[in-house]
């Protein structure tokens, strides 16, 4: 239904504090899957590799992305991965049947390599431990090679490896989608709970400082959610320090305006797995708050026919490169804004993954490297979601979908970063057909004035970017201004992406 008039309003307020956004909430992914490695971040034989095999191209686009963090080596490659396979001299080291995703894993990347590329992306390590086939032992041995400094077996070995200095990773994820039945050993919420716990306890001791996600369930259509996080939290509730959430949405029924609702679900994922982490902390009488850890998220249904009909056991093939267009775009920054809203709890997060896999940054063997329409709104906020989550006030004219209701044509989020003086309200207007005149309440921000209106937009909501031909891409030509009495005025386009910045007068 096209309503008569379409006009909204935003109040944003220095008192309606969220939290402090955790930067770690723009976080992201490399699993050893597809391209996402070989090929992606490393690629020894192409003209742009530095001495280390690495592509100086996509570290660049990377960059501009400000990633934190970066969570590896999976994924659900990590339930069958001996982390040994990936140390030591390259020519050494064995080729394995990667049982995730059937193909030839050649190690010739592994955890010393990762932890070099990500310092020249400026990135810390999210580090996984396989809690599929292995345990307790593997995953001490595997935190001591990394983190303690010298004198004892795995330690030296690092430095006979040629990394004196310990990585000193402090964040490890114990295990991977543990509920799910497609997880080489996959558990019962009591069986992983009860691994978690002994292998978190056994982390600790060699190094108490970490910071210890546990296995939440894989997505909100599983049959055991939310009882798996329940049990899951009734054992390791004392010994983690977060538990994680990942989410995947796609278009498959080319239905755009129930598509740009499902971050509805999202929101309502989010409270529930707080809601069931605080009744764990009330039955346990703690004083203890888990926060949650949104390491998996994205769109992801593009590929899914052309995975089918892959080889099993290749190298390296090009699995899971989903081709993202505009209407993707928008969706994204809809994600990012629904956990900025949630900023008090959802701490870190990781946009699955980097690079061609499900990724923003695709690349060619041999050749170029682009931005695909995701990069955009994750560039957004990444770059200007960093300070003070504010909680707007949205009065939107709303619309009915397939599967949700009362669903506002505005979604919006807001940072303020006090140090900087500045202020970054993000705007998505999800109408498909209509304009909308926004006005936004800015008179607690005296003093500020705007630096510019950033758009995302395009008349094709299919429209993609490929290597050479940037469709989909920003312009900082929005129209918003600020009048007199502190109110900005905006025409926001029909399915646009919006990000407004304001800044206080020298």
């Amino acid at each position: 239904m096209v309503l008569a008039q379409q006009k909204a309003s935003i109040i944003i307020d220095k008192s309606f504090t969220i939290s402090e956004v955790d930067e770690r909430l723009y976080g992201s992914f490399i699993e050893h899957l597809g391209r996402a490695v070989y090929g992606g971040i490393y690629e020894p034989e192409h003209p742009e590799a530095d001495e280390e095999g690495f592509r100086k191209d996509v570290i660049e686009l990377v960059k501009r992305l400000n990633v934190p963090i970066i969570r590896y080596p999976g994924g659900n490659m990590v339930s069958a991965y001996n982390w040994e396979d990936g140390i030591g001299p390259r020519e050494e080291r064995p080729r394995r049947l990667e049982l995730a995703w059937r193909t030839i894993e050649t190690n010739q990347m592994g955890t010393n390599e990762f932890v070099a590329w990500s310092k020249k992306v400026n990135a810390d390590v999210m580090m996984a431990v396989n809690l599929g086939t292995r345990g307790i032992d593997a995953a001490r041995n595997f935190l001591e090679y990394c983190n303690h400094p010298g004198g004892t077996y795995w330690s030296d070995l690092r430095k006979e490896h040629g990394y004196k200095n310990p990585h000193n990773i402090k964040v490890w994820c114990l295990g991977n989608e543990m509920d799910g039945s497609w997880q080489v050993g996959h558990k019962t919420a009591h069986e992983y709970g009860r691994l978690a716990l002994e292998t978190g306890k056994a982390m600790r001791l060699v190094d108490p400082d970490i910071e210890l996600v546990a296995c939440g369930s894989s997505n909100t259509n599983m049959p055991t959610f939310p009882e798996y996080e329940a049990t899951t939290l009734e054992h390791t509730y004392d010994v983690v320090d977060y538990i994680s959430l990942h989410q995947y949405y796609g278009n498959r029924s080319n239905d755009t305006e129930n598509y740009l609702a499902k971050t509805m679900d999202m929101d309502h994922f989010i409270k529930t797995v707080i809601a069931t982490c605080d009744y764990i902390k009330a039955k346990k009488r703690s004083k203890k708050t888990i926060n949650l850890s949104f390491d998996e998220w994205n769109v992801w249904y593009h590929s899914n026919d052309q995975d089918r009909q892959i080889e099993p056991w290749s190298i390296a093939p090009p699995q899971l490169e989903d081709v993202y267009n505009f209407e993707d775009a928008l969706l994204v920054g809809s994600m990012l804004m629904t956990m900025l809203r949630h900023a008090d709890r959802v701490k870190m997060a990781c946009m699955a993954q980097l690079v061609n896999v499900i990724a923003p940054i695709m690349t060619e063997n041999g050749g170029g490297a682009w931005e695909q329409t995701i990069f955009y709104p994750y560039m957004h906020v990444s770059l200007y979601g960093r300070g003070v989550s504010l909680q707007p006030v949205v009065s939107s004219p709303k619309y009915d979908s397939k599967d949700f209701t009362d669903v506002p044509y505005i979604d919006s989020a807001v940072v303020y970063n006090e140090e900087a003086e500045e202020l970054t309200v993000f705007v998505l207007n999800r109408h498909l057909t209509d304009k909308m005149t926004l006005t936004i309440d800015v008179r607690s921000f005296e003093g500020y004035q705007i630096l510019e209106h950033i758009v995302l937009e395009h008349d094709d909501l299919k429209a993609v970017n490929t290597l050479g031909n940037q469709r989909v891409k920003p312009h900082s030509n929005g129209d918003a201004s600020l009048t007199y009495d502190g109110q900005i005025e905006a025409l926001v386009n029909k399915a646009s992406w919006n990000v407004i910045r304001l800044k206080k007068k020298a």
